[in-house]
């Protein structure tokens, strides 16, 4: 007759302990890289002259109302922004305009565009603005950039909503936003802008 060699119950618990770290762990490290990539939007890093080149408008405005609605095939969320523009940098100089970007929130539903602009009625921006082909809907003066393609004007100085975004870096090797997290003064911005044009 054979016979089963006992175990210590400490060896069981060691073992039966070390699984559910293991389990833990390896559960823990699933959420992780489950989670990694939702915030994972991969910006190469756009300064004033390559921004000025490939955008056909560059204006100062407020923003005076936004407005958010479904698509016409109603797959995809988008905010018409219209605004007063203060100053014409670049394009045919308009005293208000609207353009689109991409996602919103209509009813309890939320779209919301990783990078993307973030603009707000009543405040004031810098915007660099050019006709691109959004979801169902082609040919659409937007902020084709997203967060680079917006300054925020605050104190007489112009700050890019990219300041703090991870970018990647430029055929330079820069990675921050230009300006950083201070900015540049509207002047030299405007200046920037003059003689990337």
């Amino acid at each position: 007759m054979l016979r089963r060699a006992r175990v210590p119950l400490r060896v069981e618990v060691a073992v039966s302990f070390k699984r559910r770290i293991f389990t833990v762990v390896l559960f823990l490290a699933g959420i992780v890289s489950i989670a990694a990539p939702a915030r994972a939007t991969s910006l190469m890093r756009r300064g004033i002259e390559s921004l000025t080149r490939d955008n056909e408008a560059i204006v100062q405005a407020s923003v005076l109302d936004i407005h958010s609605y479904w698509n016409a095939s109603h797959t995809f969320i988008f905010t018409d922004v219209h605004v007063r523009a203060s100053k014409q940098m670049k394009g045919v100089p308009a005293s208000e305009l609207t353009f689109t970007i991409m996602g919103g929130t209509v009813d309890a539903t939320t779209t919301l565009i990783i990078g993307g602009p973030d603009l707000a009625p009543g405040s004031e921006y810098v915007l660099f603005l050019a006709h691109t082909d959004l979801p169902g809907s082609p040919a659409r003066l937007t902020v084709r950039d997203l967060c680079q393609g917006v300054f925020a004007v605050r104190h007489g100085r112009a700050i890019s909503e990219a300041a703090g975004e991870p970018l990647l870096p430029d055929a330079s090797g820069l990675a921050d936003a230009p300006g950083g997290a201070d900015g540049v003064t509207l002047e030299t911005l405007a200046q920037q802008i003059h003689d990337a044009r």
